[in-house]
C-alpha cells in the first residue's frame, strides 16, 4: 500500500508537469499569435497612413505620378532592350520615391513639400537622367549640378535635426544661431565625404568608373624623379598615353578621378555654405531667409497631421471624403 502510493504521488505529480507543459505550450502558442496579429495590424495601420500622406498635398502627388509614369516607361524600355542593370535602377528609384513620405510617416516629421518635390525630381535626374540615359556622358556639367543640391539639400536636413533637438525639452542644451550654422554646414560636408568613399570603393571592387576620370595636359610626381628625391618632376604638353604599347584615344593624360572627387567636394562645399549662411540669418530673424529656410526644414509633425497616430486612436474621419490641400501647409518660422 506505501508503495502504490508513492506511484500515485509521482503519477500525479507527472500528469501536473504534463498539464503544466500543455498550458504553457497553449500560452505560448497564444502569445505567438498575439504578437502576429499585431504586427500585422501595424503594418496595415503604417500603410494605410503611408497612403494619407502621399495624398495629402495635390502638388506634390502630381509631380509623383508624373516622374513615375516616366520611372515605369524607361523601365519597360530597358527589360525590352536586355539593359536589366538599368532596369533595376528603374525599380531602385520607384523605391527611393517612396523615401521622404516613409520618413514623413516612421518618424513623425513633416517633411516641406519643396523640399519633397526637389527630392523626387533629383532622385529622377540622378538615377533615371544620369545612370539610364548616360546624361553624365553628354553633359559633362550634370554631375556637378546634381553635387552642388546635395551639400543645400544635407545641409538642410543637418540643420533641420540639430534644430529639432534644440527645441526638444528632454534635451538639456540650447545652441546659438551661429554654432547651428557649423553643425550643418559639417553634416552636409560629411555626407558629401562618406558619398566619395562609396564611389572609390565601386571603383576599386567592381571595377566601376564612378569616379570620372578627367584629361589633362601636364602631371607633377615625385615618382617620376629618377634621382629618388623629394622633388616633383613636372611633364608639360601632354598631347598622347601610351598604356602598354597601345595608345588611348585621348588627347593627355588621365587624373584617375582625383579632379572629379575634388570638383565633387568644392560643389558640395558651396551648397553647404549657401544654406548654412541662410539658416543662421533665418534664425537671427530674417523674414526672406526665414521663407526660403521653412521650404527645406524638416519640423516636427503637428497632432492633425500625424496620421498613423489617428489611425491608432481610431479616428475614422480620416476616411470620409474630403478635400485635398492644394497648397503647402504653413510652417512656423524658425527661432533660436
Amino acid at each position: 500500500m506505501r508503495e502504490s502510493g508513492e506511484n500515485k504521488k509521482n503519477r500525479d505529480r507527472k500528469d501536473g508537469e504534463k498539464l503544466q507543459k500543455q498550458e504553457s505550450a497553449a500560452q505560448r502558442r497564444e502569445k505567438k499569435a498575439q504578437k502576429k496579429e499585431d504586427r500585422r495590424r501595424a503594418h496595415k495601420e503604417f500603410w494605410a497612413a503611408f497612403g494619407l500622406e502621399r495624398r495629402q498635398n495635390r502638388t506634390t502627388f502630381l509631380v509623383f505620378s508624373v516622374l513615375r509614369v516616366f520611372v515605369i516607361f524607361t523601365m519597360v524600355r530597358q527589360f525590352m532592350i536586355q539593359n536589366y542593370e538599368g532596369f533595376f535602377l528603374c525599380i531602385l528609384t520607384l523605391l527611393l520615391f517612396g523615401l521622404p513620405t516613409y520618413l514623413q510617416v516612421r518618424f513623425r516629421v513633416e517633411v516641406p513639400q519643396t523640399l519633397e518635390i526637389i527630392v523626387m525630381i533629383f532622385i529622377f535626374a540622378a538615377e533615371i537622367l544620369g545612370e539610364v540615359s548616360n546624361f553624365y556622358t553628354i553633359f559633362p556639367f550634370w554631375d556637378t549640378i546634381l553635387h552642388t543640391i546635395n551639400g543645400f539639400l544635407a545641409a538642410a536636413v543637418g540643420f533641420s535635426l540639430v534644430l529639432i533637438l534644440n527645441r526638444n525639452e528632454k534635451v538639456m542644451f540650447s545652441l546659438s544661431p551661429l554654432y547651428l550654422a557649423i553643425v550643418a554646414f559639417c553634416f552636409s560636408m560629411t555626407i558629401g565625404v562618406i558619398w566619395e568613399f562609396f564611389e572609390c570603393s565601386m571603383d576599386l571592387l567592381f571595377g566601376l568608373d564612378m569616379q570620372k576620370d578627367t584629361v589633362v595636359h601636364s602631371i607633377s610626381s615625385i615618382l617620376i624623379n629618377e634621382s629618388g628625391a623629394q622633388r616633383p618632376v613636372t611633364i608639360s604638353n601632354i598631347t598622347s598615353t601610351v598604356v602598354n604599347g597601345q595608345e588611348l584615344p585621348i588627347e593627355g593624360y588621365l587624373d584617375i578621378g582625383l579632379l572629379d572627387t575634388m570638383e565633387d567636394l568644392f560643389v558640395n562645399f558651396v551648397g553647404a555654405l549657401v544654406f548654412s549662411v541662410i539658416g543662421y540669418f533665418a534664425l537671427r530673424g530674417g523674414d526672406r531667409e526665414g521663407d526660403i529656410a521653412n521650404r527645406f526644414m524638416l519640423r516636427r509633425k503637428k497632432p492633425e497631421h500625424d496620421y498613423l497616430k489617428r489611425i491608432q486612436d481610431g479616428d475614422k474621419s480620416l476616411f470620409a471624403p474630403q478635400r485635398e490641400e492644394s497648397a503647402e501647409r504653413p510652417a512656423e518660422a524658425p527661432t533660436e
